[in-house]
């Protein structure tokens, strides 16, 4: 039976994307700093969908724990097929602050654990044959809404360069890139979302459905729902003065 490991899987996206590969029939390992969720989630699959669930108890900012989260990734006992790379949150310090220490873990977290996690995968699957690697950035790397644009540009861009070096090998990669998803990961962050309007956002599970299904079909990019689709279209083709004017604006709704 396939097997999936997925970072950040005990709630939002990360959970959403380990109930779809769960209903699918893979057996899983979420790897969370929450014990007590990782827990819950184990055994409600568990009970739900007949499959097996490993736990690891990790914080990915620490470079030890994502050393040895590697090494899991590559064991040859009980090989992983799919790793999604989902755990991160928000950052909304100042560009401009002394106190770097809220930048560097949201680097360790979404930059350098992806870094090292994909390479493991990478090397594993490729000796195999097959599998696959989904690492979660952000729509927001169209914007340049500070430090999180900027870390999520570096992994859209960092899995296409993954993708180009596996291309042939059997091993399928792709970076996501939600919209505006109903979880708690803005709450959790500090940042206040409740003023943007209720067509802006999308459903956690409809996205990890749909990122599932531009996976399957060998998508490097994955937008899902096509109103994002287009935003992010849109991004692409807009003067960048005009993307730099409504980034300050969205900065300052979430204020």
């Amino acid at each position: 039976m396939a097997r999936a490991l997925i970072t950040g899987g005990t709630v939002g996206i990360g959970h959403s994307f380990a109930r779809a590969l769960a209903q699918e029939g893979y057996d899983l390992v979420l790897a969370s700093r929450d014990l007590e969720g990782l827990k819950k989630v184990a055994e409600q699959f568990r009970e739900e969908f007949a499959v097996d669930v490993e736990v690891i108890q990790t914080d990915l900012a620490e470079r030890d724990n994502v050393a040895r989260l590697a090494q899991r990734i590559e064991s040859v006992d009980s090989p992983i097929d799919l790793l999604v790379n989902n755990a991160g949150f928000a950052v909304h310090d100042s560009l401009l602050v002394e106190d770097v220490s809220a930048h560097d873990r949201a680097f360790e977290v979404m930059c350098r654990a992806v870094l090292v996690l994909s390479g493991a995968a990478g090397r594993a699957m490729k000796t195999r044959g097959h599998g696959g690697i989904i690492n979660v950035s952000s729509s927001s790397t169209v914007i340049t809404t500070g430090n999180y644009s900027a870390m999520k540009a570096w992994v859209t861009v960092y899995t296409e360069g993954l993708a180009n070096e596996l291309r042939g090998t059997g091993v399928k990669v792709m970076a996501v890139l939600p919209g505006w998803v109903k979880t708690e990961f803005h709450s959790r962050g500090g940042v206040k979302a409740h003023n943007l309007p209720d067509i802006v956002w999308i459903d956690s599970d409809v996205l990890a459905t749909q990122a599932l299904k531009h996976f399957k079909a060998g998508k490097v990019l994955s937008v899902p729902t096509a109103k994002w689709r287009f935003a992010v279209g849109l991004g692409h083709i807009l003067p960048r003065r005009t993307i730099r004017w409504m980034s300050r604006k969205l900065s300052k709704s979430r204020q």
